[in-house]
């Protein structure tokens, strides 16, 4: 049981939570958009979001800055996050403008007004699932792409409301977190998408 519920929270991790996003776009938008479009918005993010990072959190680790991935203390968590929000700005300024898509563009911001408040936490040394924050975030996504397109994704949305509980009793089960840690975590996440989904739904 331990080794599966350690599994989910790597295949979950919040890192992989904005190129999860962007593929969730290009698959349920029933917007024409060519090969060229797609390619210059999701190479960009999956390495900025994904291959930088994981580049940082190696040196993080060589310093003694984090510990583990999954950054544990508190104080590990401000230079990660920090550095999370100025990728994110990197998208929202220079690769979406290319290539603009609204409904990524506030997803992307959505993102970051999550990423703000969980730094605001940690710098009040309070500590919030960014698992959570995460999979809040891509979930209210997922229902506000399937209202905005009127399409059916109950499956998406079903597996990835199920996932949430999975990752909710791995975090649990491997005493990352509190219950109100995760709570607070989650509503993070689905507020900060719910502020912008005004300017595009």
């Amino acid at each position: 049981m331990r080794f599966f519920l350690q599994f989910i929270s790597y295949l979950f991790h919040p890192l992989f939570i904005p190129i999860a996003g962007t593929l969730a776009y290009f698959l349920t938008s029933p917007k024409y958009s060519n090969p060229e479009l797609q390619s210059a918005n999701i190479l960009p993010i999956l390495i900025l979001t994904v291959m930088i990072p994981i580049i940082f959190y190696l040196i993080l680790l060589n310093i003694g800055i984090v510990s583990s991935i999954f950054m544990p203390k508190v104080k590990e968590r401000i230079y990660p996050i920090i550095i999370n929000i100025i990728l994110l700005l990197t998208i929202v300024l220079k690769v979406i403008p290319n290539n603009y898509i609204a409904e990524l563009y506030y997803f992307f911001i959505g993102l970051i007004i999550a990423s703000l408040t969980a730094l605001m936490f940690v710098i009040l040394k309070l500590k919030v699932s960014m698992h959570l924050i995460g999979m809040g975030s891509l979930l209210m996504f997922l229902i506000c792409l399937s209202i905005h397109f009127a399409i059916n994704i109950t499956i998406a949305i079903s597996f990835f409301t199920l996932a949430t509980g999975l990752v909710t009793t791995s975090r649990l089960y491997l005493k990352a977190h509190t219950k109100a840690e995760l709570l607070i975590g989650f509503f993070i996440g689905i507020t900060s998408q719910l502020l912008t989904v005004q300017f595009w739904l």
